[in-house]
């Protein structure tokens, strides 16, 4: 199964219309992705292809770099995956923390993105101090003013 490239397109266009309306300060970066900062997190969009009739709209927060990766630190966040019914953290190739969900974009409206915009948000800036406390790191906020 292949995601039609029109389909992409109408999903952009509904997406982007949302967040001029809801989040005029985003960023776009150009084929479906986007970055919005809230409180010390940042919130990037990425539009995929998931079926023949459906997008994926994936939300997703960097919300440690530089962590030591523990054991104890695996343990906090698989919880915290078990405690969360919105999303869930993860590790990018270089052990960058991240929090993601996903949701689909075919007929996305603007209460679904924005409350996955601002759950994605208010999670990832909750847990990284918590986070950076265990474990070390910078947040995201914390790169940005390098």
């Amino acid at each position: 199964m292949e995601t039609p490239l029109s389909l992409l397109d109408q999903t952009i266009v509904k997406v982007e219309n949302i967040l001029e309306k809801k989040y005029p300060e985003f960023i776009s970066f150009g084929q479906g992705s986007y970055t919005i900062s809230r409180g010390s997190s940042q919130v990037m969009l990425i539009i995929r292809p998931f079926s023949n009739n459906e997008t994926c709209v994936q939300c997703i927060s960097h919300v440690v770099m530089g962590a030591t990766i523990t054991p104890e630190l695996m343990n906090f966040l698989l919880r915290k995956n078990a405690e969360i019914n919105w999303g869930a953290f993860g590790l990018l190739f270089d052990n960058t923390i991240v929090f993601s969900h996903s949701i689909a974009g075919a007929n996305i409206d603007e209460n679904e993105l924005g409350t996955t915009i601002d759950s994605v948000a208010i999670i990832a800036d909750h847990y990284d101090d918590e986070i950076v406390s265990l474990a070390g790191g910078k947040r995201a906020k914390d790169m940005q003013d390098l």
